[in-house]
């Protein structure tokens, strides 16, 4: 009984680990960019500021933050930032937790990419 336990909490640990995935924001191409659903968690004032193009604007702080979500596929790949990788972390969690498998955020949020493109 101990070994099922002991199975069934690192298959647990395993899967979570598996799910969480990063990737620095400079290191993404414009390419990767085309072939997933971008999402910028910032408010719009921020994503009026300046955003990545082709990026779907669903604002953290907004009460219905998973009703918004809830358009997108769960098979999509979603790629999440934010200004500098805070809220966007907590969406990559919180889109998790909702059922959404490939989730990827973007470290370095929109301050490393507009940084890097100049």
């Amino acid at each position: 009984m101990k070994l099922h336990y002991l199975l069934f909490v690192l298959f647990l640990g395993n899967l979570g680990c598996a799910q969480s995935t990063a990737k620095p924001i400079t290191e993404v191409s414009q390419k990767e960019f085309e072939n997933v659903v971008l999402m910028d968690v910032r408010t719009p004032e921020e994503y009026a500021q300046g955003h990545i193009e082709g990026a779907v604007n669903i604002n953290w702080f907004d009460p219905d933050f998973s009703t918004q979500v809830e358009r997108i596929g769960k098979d999509e790949t979603i790629f999440v930032y934010c200004k500098v990788g805070g809220r966007s972390a907590k969406a990559q969690k919180r889109l998790l937790e909702l059922g959404y498998e490939k989730v990827v955020n973007l470290e370095g949020g929109y301050d490393a990419y507009s940084r890097s493109k100049r």
